[in-house]
């Protein structure tokens, strides 16, 4: 008998609201498959099993929130009988009130005109937008997502709503709305909350160090206008794909800083999977990972990057991309910054920021120019490396950017 457990999905999250079961019992499910989708402060996140198996028993009902840790199902191993006795006895549900009659539930039905539901695949729908659903009474079944990969988003939801036949005086709608303004505050509430637990938690826990260095972008920036020149509009590289992947290369050579500090020790990480800072349009930050970054195209990492963006702000993430992030890149040049210093997301040892390209005056070869340069970062943990081996580090981004064609290898 084995047990699935839920899943710390991210350094800030202790608990999780179990938002809906993808499989029952009796089914078969094999290693990596889409069981069950779990609400954080954060997103709403599709939470893959990593074990072969028949499901036994779902220990927790649909909308009950427990602790990372807690069993959610039980799979029954190879010749194991379902009527074994396990010994464990499912999550308490809330019964009927003594004396009420049981009454079957009624299949759902499907609205008129509602948008047919891709077989085999569950629509996305963003926690925010369940959440203000719920208050303004609208059925999901019928709202037409219009969010990336057809999530459903806040504004499909207001829009499903002003089509509704008026039930009630004008004064409702105003007050409907004001009820989802403060759900929605309070969940921003939660998730700064989270977010400052797990950065608490660093600060307390990491004994910081910083390095800093400022890198000549001149051969990267020519070498990408060379390769978006024979591409279409939307098939562009963004500069930010080279860093990402210079910073995956590096951290393959230098796996100090590519692993975790667990139970007093360094474990180094399998496989180097880089956590992506995103910020949400309501707020808040989610970083989660690009798996095996050294092993891919600067093309196909693009592919994997505009993805996992679209799917974050849409709150439709993989337990996977939340769980696995060896190290983290925080890139807020965007944003019009110089320079960011990160804050390490435990149990990471280590985190790299990027800030503004610019074009700046520098001293090469002998002489000045003005040259596009981006400051790097490096926030680590001294348990785990040092300031010598950080600085190598860092340089080895440097060399990496500087030779663009060593990224495509």
């Amino acid at each position: 008998m084995i047990e699935f457990r839920m899943p710390a999905l991210g350094s800030d999250m202790d608990e999780g609201t179990l938002n809906e079961w993808l499989i029952k019992p009796g089914d078969t499910i094999t290693r990596g498959q889409i069981v069950a989708v779990v609400e954080t402060t954060k997103a709403a996140v599709e939470v893959e099993c990593w074990q072969e198996g028949t499901v036994g028993d779902l220990l927790v009902p649909v909308g009950d929130t427990v602790q990372v840790g807690t069993p959610l199902a039980t799979l029954l191993e190879p010749g194991e009988r379902a009527d074994t006795p396990t010994g464990r006895r499912p999550h308490k549900r809330t019964e009927p009130a003594a004396g009420a009659a049981a009454q079957p539930a009624a299949a759902p039905t499907k609205p008129p005109g509602a948008p047919p539901a891709a077989p085999g695949h569950r629509r996305w729908v963003s926690p925010a937008a369940r959440r203000l659903a719920g208050s303004l009474k609208v059925d999901l079944d019928a709202v037409a997502g219009t969010g990336p990969q057809g999530a459903v988003t806040i504004s499909d939801v207001e829009h499903a709503a002003a089509a509704k036949p008026a039930a009630a005086p004008a004064a409702k709608p105003t007050a409907a709305k004001g009820t989802a303004a403060e759900r929605a505050a309070e969940r921003a509430a939660q998730m700064r909350q989270a977010i400052a637990a797990a950065m608490s938690r660093s600060k307390r826990e990491i004994p910081h160090y910083y390095l800093a260095e400022e890198i000549v972008l001149e051969t990267a920036m020519s070498w990408l206008t060379t390769r978006n020149a024979q591409r279409s509009i939307d098939e562009r590289i963004l500069p930010a794909v080279l860093l990402l992947k210079a910073v995956g290369v590096a951290a393959q050579r230098f796996p100090e800083f590519n692993g975790f500090w667990r139970d007093d020790g360094f474990q180094p990480g399998t496989g180097v999977h880089v956590g992506v800072g995103i910020s949400l349009r309501g707020g808040g930050l989610v970083a989660p990972a690009i798996h095996d970054v050294p092993d891919k195209k600067v093309a196909e990492l693009m592919d994997d990057l505009t993805d996992l963006v679209a799917r974050a702000r849409a709150g439709s993430l993989r337990s996977s991309e939340m769980s696995d992030p060896t190290i983290t890149v925080t890139n807020l040049g965007d944003q019009g910054v110089d320079t960011v210093f990160g804050v390490i997301y435990p149990p990471q040892v280590a985190l790299v920021g990027f800030g503004r390209p610019a074009r700046r005056v520098r001293v090469i070869d002998e002489g000045i120019r003005i040259v596009p340069t981006v400051h790097a970062t490096l926030a680590a943990d001294h348990r785990a490396s040092d300031g010598h081996r950080g600085a190598l580090f860092l340089t080895a981004i440097n060399e990496l950017l500087g030779q663009p064609d060593l990224l495509e290898k």
